[in-house]
């Protein structure tokens, strides 16, 4: 526990002194300035076209954001040497990585609540803001992102030997997740016999966090009719008395499944070089 904490605490330090940190930092802030804007003419409560508006630009954003800064942080190690200098030491490789993914969720987290605390105070004074359980859904929206991309950018991280490479395979990810997820599915459930479309729909929806994420959103939004009725079920069980623990069951297994893989990738590393 006390080295993870270490590592943590070191790569929060450097975290803030990115200058990646602070480019991304203003962009999130100018781009929730920019949802505030949208909010202008009146305040939202649940679902409507706004909110549907500002679910797709917040995934364009966050995961390519979470993606470079979690990749870059890995590779970086390599690139520099620091990760030969630390594999000397006795620092267990589920401490480093434990200590690397809590650090990256500080410094992430901050970004992100800087923004929405910046859109909060703004549409406070000018009496413009957002009803309080949206508010607080598109902040659980943007944490739950951010989160589970930084388990996905560790796996890039830990595949790529530098930083080009890196930024290569993150903007592939995000393009095949969040840009092309839907003509993909489309493309693909098309092709199947009509029984076999539900489960395939389900199945493979848990292997984007993007669409997770925002079906369960949007579903507590009260949007949950524009899915459509292959997502009836979905709909039952994220309203339904446990579907948030469910949710975040899920969610808690992605995470540990990743970080079970990255430890993987890097202590076979580390073992052969």
């Amino acid at each position: 526990m006390a080295d993870m904490l270490q590592v943590a605490a070191r790569e929060i330090r450097i975290g803030f002194r990115n200058p990646w940190s602070y480019s991304f930092m203003a962009l999130f802030s100018v781009f929730s300035l920019s949802l505030l804007l949208m909010n202008a003419r009146g305040v939202v409560d649940g679902y409507s076209g706004t909110t549907g508006s500002m679910i797709s630009l917040i995934l364009y954003l966050l995961p390519l954001m979470t993606l470079f800064l979690g990749s870059f942080s890995l590779t970086a190690e390599k690139e520099e040497g620091s990760w030969q200098l630390l594999s000397t030491y006795p620092l267990g490789t589920v401490s480093y990585i434990a200590g690397k993914y809590a650090g990256l969720s500080v410094v992430l987290l901050t970004i992100v609540a800087f923004g929405y605390g910046l859109m909060g105070a703004v549409g406070l004074a000018a009496g413009a803001g957002f009803a309080l359980q949206t508010y607080l859904l598109f902040l659980a929206f943007s944490a739950g992102l951010v989160l589970l991309f930084l388990a996905v950018a560790m796996i890039v991280g830990s595949l790529s030997r530098n930083r080009w490479q890196a930024m290569t395979i993150s903007v592939a990810l995000w393009f095949f997740l969040v840009i092309g997820w839907s003509t993909i599915l489309i493309a693909l459930l098309g092709s199947l016999p009509y029984v076999w479309i539900k489960p395939a729909l389900v199945f493979l929806t848990f292997f984007n966090p993007a669409e997770l994420v925002r079906l369960f959103v949007v579903v507590k939004l009260g949007g949950g009719a524009v899915l459509g009725p292959e997502y009836y079920d979905w709909v039952q069980w994220v309203q339904g008395s446990a579907g948030t623990l469910v949710f975040l069951g899920g969610c808690a297994a992605m995470l540990g499944l990743s970080g079970a893989l990255v430890c993987w990738i890097w202590e076979r590393r580390r073992q052969h070089g």
